[in-house]
């Protein structure tokens, strides 16, 4: 007695609706993606490759490397870079130096305290990026208003140039990068279990010890996330080193339009531009071989 084929024909019926459904649901997700691909083509994808193809062009239009060997041959292309990596890590360090008491204090209060503490944070967001900056060198200047507050108080008895130098540039990238690292600091403390610090209490830990041991390396994700932030915003900044820095403290983005201004050399200022999106990415690439990206700026585990 042989068996119906009806049985095989309706599991291949229904293998072949689901292959459809499946076929029709990944059409819908790239309708529903196309418009954001869209974007990012005309806004990074392009733009990008356009950076790199006018890099590898000369004055004349032909394709060559004269761009790159400029920068190998002259030693100030790489003091600029030298210079941009070195604010970069000042005002990283810096951020962290005071955005992880201000951070630890925020995770500490009760939340109801907590969005009035915040507003100190977020407030700079509100204000024009060159509004502040113009604001840090009226106070910054020789006759500005803390050179005057500190000499009146006797700290000091003549000016201290704390404007167009690096001290003023650290001054102007800190106040500005610091909530780039206070938020999600504040967001990986606000995670951390408070039965692991009284588990410790429990056995015998000293409040030091406890925050030094367990509260410090269970922060450590949202002290990296920020730094990363920090630092990947730095390598490019530019309003705040040129109206602080008085054009002593030359970054890559100043080289750029400095090129630009001077010497209307898109060959030149694109190479910079690769070279510098290539730094980005070798940190990250950097970062992403020692630590979980994924787990550090999203906090998944």
């Amino acid at each position: 007695m042989t068996s119906s084929p009806a049985p095989h024909r309706e599991d291949a019926l229904n293998a072949t609706k689901l292959r459809v459904a499946e076929r029709r649901q990944s059409l819908m997700v790239l309708a529903l993606t196309l418009p954001a691909i869209i974007a990012v083509c005309l806004v990074i994808v392009i733009p990008v490759g356009w950076l790199f193809s006018l890099s590898f062009l000369d004055s004349s239009g032909d394709l060559s490397l004269v761009n790159y060997e400029k920068m190998i041959a002259y030693k100030s292309y790489l003091r600029v870079f030298k210079t941009t990596f070195n604010v970069s890590f000042l005002t990283t360090f810096l951020c962290i130096v005071i955005g992880y008491p201000l951070a630890y204090f925020l995770s500490q209060i009760p939340r109801k305290y907590v969005g009035l503490f915040m507003l100190t944070v977020l407030l700079p967001f509100w204000t024009s990026l060159l509004v502040r900056t113009y604001a840090w060198l009226v106070m910054l200047q020789r006759n500005g208003l803390i050179n005057n507050f500190a000499i009146d108080l006797g700290i000091w008895e003549v000016p201290v140039k704390l404007a167009h130098n690096l001290n003023g540039t650290l001054i102007g990238m800190v106040h500005i990068m610091l909530p780039f690292l206070v938020l999600p600091l504040y967001a990986a403390m606000r995670r951390i279990d408070r039965h692991a610090l009284q588990a410790a209490a429990n056995l015998g830990a000293t409040p030091v010890q406890a925050f030094w041991q367990i509260f410090v390396p269970l922060s450590l994700p949202g002290v990296v996330a920020g730094s990363l932030i920090v630092f990947v915003l730095c390598l490019g900044f530019y309003v705040t080193p040129a109206v602080l820095g008085g054009g002593k403290v030359i970054l890559v983005s100043m080289q750029i339009t400095a090129i630009l201004e001077d010497q209307f050399n898109w060959g030149a200022a694109s190479a910079l531009g690769v070279v510098l999106l290539v730094s980005t990415f070798a940190v990250l690439l950097l970062a992403s071989r020692f630590l979980k990206l994924d787990s550090v700026m999203f906090g998944r585990r």
